[in-house]
């Protein structure tokens, strides 16, 4: 399905010593045919495994698509080209021609659960009230908290049919499609057999994905086996389990994959990159959607509300010399989007490493060597998206320093720092700082700008986290918002691009190329243009 036909409605090893025993057996009683392959997370707990998963992007990869799926899912079996949207539990959505703010999904029919009951529109509603109603038995403000941020346009739902559902959007949304693919469905019959606790529906979950749970050890590992009845015979997993083992220190991670302890590692220790590949791993990397900024606060006070500050941050930024300190795994960033990307306008300011002007704008702005400004920015320790968050930093850090800006950090864990992000700068929490190092990936019109930009959008109801505000931005997206064909759309969405750049509403550092570290034994993967990897393909060979 065309994107035009979707709009209109189609360290050492030392480190891991609690981890090696759970990976080595269940290496030694894997079944035969695929093997089992163990993934070194970035992660430092397992995420949340009872439907809508925490731990950021990382969460979606490994236990979001894995054990469960959305109405409408991503097709990631291509390296060459972007992700586009297909049917998943929906075969089919659009809009009432009478009311484009109501959509119909017509669900695909004889769909079951791990647990052997039947998905039809019943579960899709309950999964609904699960997030949206908080006076209903199943809410559970843990799984809302991870997703309403994504998916903030629902006004109500209804059931028309067993196999059609009805979602009513407060507004005509025509980036609704995208917003539903982090909506994942969980069984409402396992949530009764666990005594309606959550908290033991994360031991043993129920959902439709291609993998079910097999073990959990909090904090150490997850086993997931091979669905054999998954409703896509062409997505039925290769590989007869997987282990997630997190491993939030990059180094201990690239260690056991070269001492042979781990089949496949996120984000490996760049210094560690030529002896992998020496040593005949595979190092895969592709362009994909993502960035890598400081997102500042632009509350009354903040030292960022002074264009020229934001500006000589941009200015003052090796960039290539970050990439050089990366091993090659990140493309400098110019803008929110990479350029070249239809969403990518024609900025005028020119974001590249300029330090004397970097001084000149500081000077101009009031400072000098007797009066630095001083950026207090919380960052954290490792995380999905998140790269080598602390080199790289200490790395800006020294580049602030040598331009006459004071760079401080508060150093947080990865969940932590996103909690920071999801309650906003005015939080009494975040009152010590005045930035936040969290990546984003904006895979869709929707993620890239509505929950970013729009000054509607602040926490909880999106990701503005600074209230940024421009009426400007606003109108552009609420242009593109009500625009259901993809040409005039991206033409609306490019002129925003161009003036969240001249207004330096970011510090725009780098693009993650995604990298990743396999064995030389893993066959079947392919490395999407996406956050999301494609487990169902990957298995061991000889």
């Amino acid at each position: 399905m065309n994107r035009r036909a979707l709009l209109l409605g189609g360290a050492a090893l030392a480190a891991l010593p609690a981890l090696r025993p759970a990976a080595a057996q269940a290496q030694t009683t894997a079944p035969s045919g695929g093997g089992t392959v163990r993934i070194a997370m970035t992660a430092a707990d397992i995420p949340l495994t009872t439907g809508q998963p925490d731990q950021g992007m990382e969460g979606y990869r490994f236990t979001g698509y894995t054990i469960y799926d959305a109405l409408v899912n991503w097709d990631l079996s291509r390296a060459d080209v972007a992700p586009k949207l297909v049917p998943g539990l929906a075969l089919s959505w659009e809009t009432d021609p009478a009311d484009r703010r109501h959509w119909i999904f017509r669900l695909r029919q004889g769909v079951r659960f791990h647990d052997g009951s039947l998905f039809d529109a019943a579960a899709v509603v309950w999964n609904l009230h699960k997030i949206y109603d908080e006076a209903s038995p199943q809410f559970d403000a843990r799984q809302a908290g991870q997703v309403r941020g994504r998916l903030p346009a629902i006004a109500g739902y209804d059931v028309l049919a067993p196999d059609t559902v009805r979602i009513t959007t407060r507004e005509v949304d025509a980036f609704f499609p995208f917003e539903v693919s982090y909506l994942l469905f969980s069984s409402p019959t396992r949530w009764e057999e666990c005594g309606r606790d959550w908290g033991e529906v994360a031991k043993r979950p129920s959902g439709t994905g291609p993998f079910r749970v097999e073990q959990l050890v909090p904090r150490q590992s997850l086993a997931l086996v091979r669905n054999a009845e998954y409703w896509d015979l062409k997505r039925i997993p290769k590989a007869e389990r997987i282990v997630l083992l997190p491993t939030p220190d990059a180094t201990a991670r690239s260690n056991a994959l070269m001492a042979g302890q781990v089949d496949w590692v996120e984000a490996p220790a760049p210094d560690i990159l030529p002896g992998m590949k020496a040593g005949g791993m595979q190092v895969v990397t592709n362009l994909y959607p993502h960035i890598w900024p400081y997102e500042p606060s632009r509350l009354p006070g903040s030292p960022w509300n002074d264009l020229r500050v934001r500006k000589a941050v941009n200015l003052a930024i090796d960039r290539d010399g970050l990439t050089e300190l990366l091993g090659g795994t990140m493309r400098p960033a110019t803008g929110y989007v990479y350029e070249g990307h239809p969403w990518y306008g024609a900025p005028s300011f020119k974001i590249r490493h300029d330090p004397e002007e970097a001084k000149r704008l500081l000077r101009e702005a009031g400072f000098g060597p007797d009066k630095k400004p001083v950026l207090r920015v919380a960052i954290s320790t490792s995380g999905s998206g998140q790269m080598q968050p602390q080199p790289m930093n200490e790395f800006i850090q020294q580049n602030l320093a040598e331009v006459g800006i004071d760079l401080q950090f508060e150093v947080l864990e990865w969940e932590t720092l996103r909690g920071r992000r999801r309650v906003g700068a005015r939080a009494e929490v975040n009152r010590n700082i005045d930035a936040i190092n969290n990546s984003y990936g904006p895979i869709d019109p929707a993620t890239a700008f509505t929950r970013q930009f729009s000054s509607r959008k602040d926490p909880p109801d999106g990701f503005n986290w600074g209230s940024y505000r421009n009426p400007e931005v606003d109108a552009l997206i609420e242009q593109a918002t009500a625009t259901f064909d993809p040409a005039a759309q991206d033409a609306l969405l490019a002129k925003a691009h161009a003036l969240l750049v001249d207004d330096a509403v970011y510090v725009f550092v780098a693009h993650d190329l995604n990298p990743r570290a396999l064995s030389p034994k893993l066959r079947g993967y392919v490395q999407a243009q996406s956050w999301f990897p494609q487990l169902t393909d990957v298995h061991v060979g000889t």
